[in-house]
Parts: C-alpha cells; sequence; structure tokens
C-alpha cells in the first residue's frame, strides 16, 4: 500500500510514481524489519524476462519501506521502490519494481555480466542463508538486465569472481525499471530447518547519488555490511535436488612459440584437446563437496600490471574460480588482513591459494583437487588437498592441503583454527597451525557497531625453523567518527609455503582515526583524517613509517577531490634496486611529499580520475601520475584506458616508468560479451594482449573462445613470443 493507494506493479499509467507511506517512526538503533517469502506451486512460476505482471507475484508480501543512507540518512528514498519475494520447490524468486519520477534520467549503460554496474542506477540483495550476520550472497542487477553475482565475507571482503547458476531480466517501464530474479536453491549453502535467513535491499539512484536501503540505515555502513540485515522467513520444504552438479569441459588449445635467435629458441606449434571437469556434492544441506579434474584456468583474467618500486615483493591477487569458490571458508584473522594498497596488511597471510600451481615462481598444473566447504551445524568447514604435477626440473608431484574450522560464540562473533601442510616447491617440510578470533558487535552502543581481530600462528619448517604471528585488530567503523587500529608481529623466521609472506622480523602497528560531516557547507561529506603505518624490527628499532593527513570532499553529485600529506621515514639495511634499474644504496632517509586525488562521478557516459603525487623519493626528486577513464558511449561499448606515469631521479640514477593497460568491452547481451585487453610496461619490455568471448547460452551453459599474445617490444620492435588461441565448451549438469 503507497498513501493507501493498492498498487499494480505494472499496472499504473506512464510516468506515474506512487507516494510512499506514511510509515511508523523508527528507531534505526534498533530497527530490524522482517518479511515473509510466499510459497507459489511450481506451475505458476513466474517466467524470468523483467515483467513483474505474472499472477504470482501478486500473492507475495510487499516489501515498500526503504529509506535513504546517503545523502540523508534516515530520510524516507525520494524515489519509490516496491520488492516481493516468492519461492516454490527449486528457487527463490525476488522482484523488484524500481519507480522514478524521471525516468528518462535514469543511468544505464553497462550490459555485461559481472561488470562494474555500480556507475548505474540499479538494485542488489543479500542473502544470508545461515544467518551468519557475517557472509552472504550478493546479486545485483541494473537496468539493462546486466548481472553480477559474490560473495560477501566477515562484513567487509567482497568476492566479486564468484560466480553461480542464476537468472535475471529487467526492462525499462514508463515509471521506472523493473527486474525479475530466479535464484536455485541448489546456488545457496542452508539448513532446510532453519526457518530465518539474512536478507538486505539496496537500490542506487546515480544521477543523485543516493543510496537507499531496506534496512542497517545508517551512512557509516560499508555496502557489504549485514551484521544488521534485516529477517527472511517463511522458506521450508524446497528442493536442493540430489545436490550434485557435474561440469564438463572440452577445449582445443592452439600455441606457437615463436623463434628467437636472441636466445636460440625455435619456432614450435602444437595443437591439444584436452577434457576438465568439476563435481560438487552438497554432503548435507550447508556443506559442500568439490571435486576438480585437470582443472581448466583459460577464463581468468590477466593479472594486474605492476613495477615495483619497494624492496619486498608485491601480492597479486587470486582470480581463478576454483579457488574462488567457497573462498570465505577459509577466510582467517578478519580485518588484520584486509586487504588495503596503502597499508598492505596481505604480508603474513597463513593461506594464499595463489600459490597452489606455482613452484619456485614457475607454473605447475594441477592435477587434481577435492575441498569440502560450508557449515555442519553452527561448525564452518574448509578442507581443501590438491595434487599438482612437478615442474620439469626435478620437482616431483605435490600434495598441499589447508583446513580451517570456525565455530560461532557471543551471537555475532566466531573463533577459529586453520592449518596447512606442504610446500609447492617440493624443496621443504613445511606446515602451519593458528587460531583467531573475530568479535562483532552491531550494536554495542546505539546504532554503532565494533569489531576486533585476534589472531596467533605459527609455521614449521625443517629449512628455515619454526616461528609466528600474532596481530589484534580494532575497529569502530561509524560516524560522525571511525577508527580502524591494527598491531601485527611477524617473526623472523616465519615461513608459511602455502600463505603469503614478504617481510619478517617485524612489528607493524598501523592505521587511520577520521571524522566524516555530511551535507555542509554545499558539500555531500567532509573527511578529515590521519593514517599510520610504522614498522620496527623486533627489537623495537624503526625501520618504515608513513603517516598521512588528508581532506576529502564529494559534492551532490559525487564528483570527489582529495589532498594528502605523505611523510616517508625509511631505514634501508641492504641497497636494493627501484625497478630492477635505480639503486638505493644503505642508510636512513626521510621525506614528505603532497598528492591529490580527483574522480568524476560514475554517473557520467564519461568519467575519469587521476592521482598525483611529488616531489621527493630517498634522496631525490619523485613524481607519480595515475590515470583512469571509464567511456560508456552505448550500452554495447566501454572503453578503459589506464597509464600510470612513475619518474625517479636519485644521486645513483634515474627511471622513467611507463605502465598502460586498455580495455575495451563489447557488449552483445547480457550474457555475451567480448572483453579485450591491452598491457604494456617499459621496465620489462613485455606487452600482452588477451581477446576473451564468452556466451552463456543456458544457465550454466557458456561458450568460450579466447586469443592471447605475449611480445616484448624494445624500442620500435615488436617480437612476438607466444601466441595461443583456446576454444572451450562447457556444460553443467544438476542433478
Amino acid at each position: 500500500m503507497f498513501g493507501g493507494v493498492s498498487l499494480h506493479l505494472c499496472g499504473a499509467r506512464a510516468a506515474e510514481v506512487p507516494t510512499v507511506g506514511p510509515f511508523p517512526p523508527r528507531d534505526f538503533n534498533t530497527y530490524s524489519p522482517v518479511a515473509r517469502a510466499v510459497r507459489i506451486p511450481n506451475d505458476q512460476a513466474p517466467v524470468i524476462d523483467g515483467n513483474l505482471s505474472d499472477p504470482a507475484w501478486a500473492n507475495a508480501e510487499v516489501i515498500d519501506e526503504f529509506y535513504q543512507v546517503d545523502p540523508n540518512a534516515g530520510e524516507l528514498a525520494s524515489q519509490p521502490t516496491i520488492a516481493r519475494i516468492i519461492y516454490d520447490d527449486e528457487n527463490l524468486y525476488v522482484g523488484i519494481y524500481a519507480y522514478d519520477s524521471e525516468p528518462e534520467q535514469i543511468v544505464a549503460t553497462v550490459q555485461a555480466r559481472d561488470a562494474n554496474v555500480d556507475v548505474d542506477d540499479g538494485v542488489r540483495i543479500y542473502i544470508d542463508p545461515e544467518l551468519t550476520r557475517r557472509n552472504a550472497y550478493y546479486f545485483e542487477m541494473n537496468a539493462l538486465g546486466a548481472r553480477v553475482d559474490a560473495l560477501i565475507q566477515n562484513n567487509n571482503t567482497f568476492i566479486s569472481t564468484w560466480n553461480t547458476i542464476w537468472e535475471g531480466r529487467a526492462q525499462r517501464q514508463p515509471n521506472g525499471f523493473s527486474v525479475e530474479m530466479a535464484i536455485p536453491f541448489r546456488d545457496l549453502s542452508f539448513d532446510p530447518s532453519s526457518p530465518n535467513w539474512g536478507l538486505e535491499i539496496q537500490r542506487r539512484v546515480r544521477r543523485t547519488g543516493e543510496r537507499i536501503r531496506w534496512t542497517n540505515i545508517t551512512p557509516s555502513a560499508y555496502y557489504a555490511d549485514v551484521s544488521r540485515s534485516g529477517t527472511l522467513t517463511g522458506i521450508e520444504n524446497v528442493n536442493q535436488g540430489l545436490g550434485l552438479d557435474v561440469q564438463v569441459f572440452g577445449k582445443f588449445v592452439f600455441r606457437r612459440e615463436w623463434e628467437d635467435e636472441l636466445i636460440g629458441r625455435e619456432e614450435t606449434n602444437s595443437l591439444k584437446f584436452v577434457m576438465s571437469g568439476n563435481a560438487y556434492y552438497k554432503i548435507t544441506p550447508g556443506l559442500t563437496g568439490t571435486l576438480t579434474v585437470n582443472p581448466d584456468f583459460s577464463n581468468s583474467p590477466l593479472d594486474i600490471r605492476q613495477v615495483n618500486t619497494t624492496r619486498f615483493v608485491l601480492f597479486q591477487p587470486e582470480t581463478r574460480d576454483f579457488f574462488l569458490q567457497d573462498a570465505a571458508a577459509f577466510e582467517f584473522g578478519g580485518r588484520g588482513y584486509l586487504r588495503s594498497d596503502n597499508i598492505g596488511r596481505d604480508n603474513g597471510r597463513p593461506f594464499f591459494s595463489r600459490n597452489i600451481g606455482l613452484a619456485n615462481g614457475r607454473p605447475v598444473s594441477i592435477v587434481t583437487g577435492g575441498k569440502v566447504s560450508g557449515e555442519y551445524g553452527n561448525i564452518g568447514i574448509g578442507a581443501l588437498t590438491v595434487l599438482t604435477d612437478g615442474t620439469g626440473t626435478g620437482t616431483e608431484k605435490q600434495v598441499l592441503s589447508v583446513g580451517r574450522v570456525t565455530a560461532p560464540v557471543f551471537a555475532e562473533s566466531k573463533v577459529g583454527l586453520i592449518f596447512t601442510n606442504g610446500d609447492p616447491t617440493g624443496e621443504s617440510k613445511n606446515s602451519l597451525a593458528g587460531a583467531d578470533f573475530q568479535f562483532l558487535n552491531s550494536n554495542l552502543l546505539p546504532g554503532k557497531v565494533a569489531m576486533g581481530d585476534f589472531y596467533y600462528q605459527r609455521s614449521f619448517s625443517d629449512a628455515r625453523g619454526d616461528d609466528e604471528v600474532a596481530g589484534i585488530s580494532v575497529n569502530y567503523p561509524n560516524e560522525p567518527w571511525g577508527l580502524n587500529a591494527n598491531f601485527k608481529h611477524i617473526g623472523a623466521n616465519y615461513f608459511p609455503a602455502l600463505g603469503f609472506v614478504n617481510r619478517t622480523g617485524i612489528r607493524v602497528y598501523d592505521g587511520n582515526f577520521g571524522r566524516r560531516d555530511r551535507n555542509i557547507g554545499g558539500f555531500r561529506f567532509i573527511d578529515v583524517s590521519t593514517t599510520w603505518n610504522i614498522i620496527t624490527d623486533l627489537s623495537n628499532h624503526l625501520e618504515s613509517r608513513e603517516n598521512i593527513v588528508s581532506i576529502t570532499v564529494q559534492n551532490p553529485v559525487t564528483d570527489e577531490f582529495q589532498a594528502r600529506v605523505h611523510d616517508f621515514f625509511e631505514d634501508v639495511p641492504a641497497p636494493f634496486l627501484i625497478a630492477d634499474k635505480v639503486p638505493v644504496p644503505v642508510g636512513r632517509y626521510h621525506w614528505t611529499n603532497i598528492a591529490g586525488f580527483f574522480r568524476t562521478s560514475d554517473s557520467r557516459p564519461v568519467s575519469a580520475r587521476m592521482d598525483v603525487m611529488c616531489c621527493s623519493f630517498y634522496n631525490g626528486s619523485y613524481l607519480r601520475i595515475e590515470t583512469q577513464i571509464d567511456y560508456r558511449p552505448s550500452r554495447f561499448l566501454q572503453l578503459q584506458p589506464r597509464y600510470t606515469y612513475t619518474f625517479v631521479d636519485l644521486p645513483t640514477g634515474s627511471v622513467g616508468i611507463h605502465l598502460a593497460t586498455l580495455a575495451a568491452i563489447v557488449n552483445f547481451t547480457p550474457d555475451m560479451q567480448l572483453y579485450n585487453e591491452i598491457q604494456f610496461d617499459n621496465i620489462s619490455q613485455n606487452f600482452a594482449l588477451a581477446m576473451r568471448y564468452r556466451w552463456e547460452y543456458r544457465p550454466g551453459d557458456e561458450l568460450f573462445v579466447s586469443i592471447g599474445q605475449a611480445a616484448e617490444v624494445p624500442g620500435m620492435i615488436f617480437r612476438p613470443q607466444v601466441t595461443q588461441a583456446v576454444v572451450r565448451v562447457g556444460n553443467t549438469f544438476r542433478f
């Protein structure tokens, strides 16, 4: 009911937008709405076409009480939204009608699967079937029917590369747009005897930057935070089938290694046919067993190209589907390992799946692997064992394993254990054991969230000895004041062969403290914050320090500007090379830089961002300019050039670093895409081209074609190295 008038979802007159409310006064510190999913017969399932006129939707309970969290937290949404949830034996159906008083102003420019649809108007839902208040399944759509699915873990990590099988369609309407989703119960891990699920619904009005939510009505809430989500009831007696999904892939691979007289390499050509497959079986409704044979990663994107200007190894995130599936089951340490480009807390991770498939930096094949992940009762379980092939240089096959268990305590918190065993290189015996406690209270003070993480782990190596990592993280992610503080101790001999470490024998103190004020001085918000990253050795001798003071402002249409001052200190114990070119001698260095960041609103057809820092580096000068443009001339085409220029001039030498990437995306339909990417940097002189065509012609079934080219480009010479073409067909069989 809106304004006392009953609505038919698609029956409103052109441009007619209903008036919402009135609703009772709400205390958003304790407000936790409840919605009921209504069961329908299987033969009344709606057609998933984006049109909500199917009779089944008329039986659903109406969810229409939505509030702004930005720009005016607690006020009713400026544009009405109706959500309805129904289900049958097989699927959960979600229908959302997003009314708009200016439908011609709806931003709808992207229609690719798993694209950044945050640039458009859109709607999203979060489903937490186990009512963990920490982890959730995420489904999002825009007005063009572009679909995004992801995993939320620990209320702060968003795994966008996770995919599952579901349907979704959208339609533009005279007074807004509407979407329909059909999410199979087989996609979700849950206990059918538990009637209550966590639920959150959000909407985005891009031209005004308005964020609308059903629950957790506070502007400080991270968009992936489900700690104060609402509750969905009524789902019972559904069919999860036998719980068996079998994926079968067959591909032809053509590979040419080009002749190179400089290194004495002769030209070779090969063509082979490769079969691979995955099987997923629900051991219990909430616990899934996975088996992979000869897993295929040909659809993985190119790694993010980086040029190292530090003395430590850089972190590259995981991109392979098999390891991303149920990745939340292996998450350890909470915010103590939250990815941050400025602070880099990845150092000391007990488990980093990217190490599986690499030995001494060389890729090795994965022969087979098994995984058990999910929940049994209230116990979270993640167990993985993989058999890898040798490198051809004497390394034999290796069995690599990791196990993780967690249990809830104090309602929203959890404790856990982790174990790893194996060394991908086969050169040592290596294992690790650890424990953590992740604290969460979503209403410690009225309307305020408090989080804390405590963890300890110890590695055991016959080559390097035994050592430990211990840490604590405290987070108060609220407004107007917010605080995040972390401490980590990493022993000198800590060596997790299946984890990630790039700096040992240190203690790290990092975090940030700031204040956000909204709707003042004509700005949407003004942030003032300070960030610190202090690293000492185990005798508390200062090795590195970075302090940042920043002010950030955002205008009403979400253009944003930030000014920063960075103060650095480095005590360099041994000489190293910047970008493998410029030496930095032993010594103590102190310098201060200024920086500025600017980005235009993503709602514009052409949006841009730039980050500039200058002017010092060690005992020399420095300039870094990072630029990125997102050009969407139509829903069928998207161009994303990126360029980073870094200039370092020290007494020992100088170097100019050019790193360029161009992505050209052709979106034929929401289920058919051609993604083209080119990368180059002048330090390695490596050129990479990837062209990937993907057509999901039926949910779970796809045709995939890729062409890749690797080359060296010294000066004006193009020297091809490897050309590879793949044609792959994949089918999913559900039982």
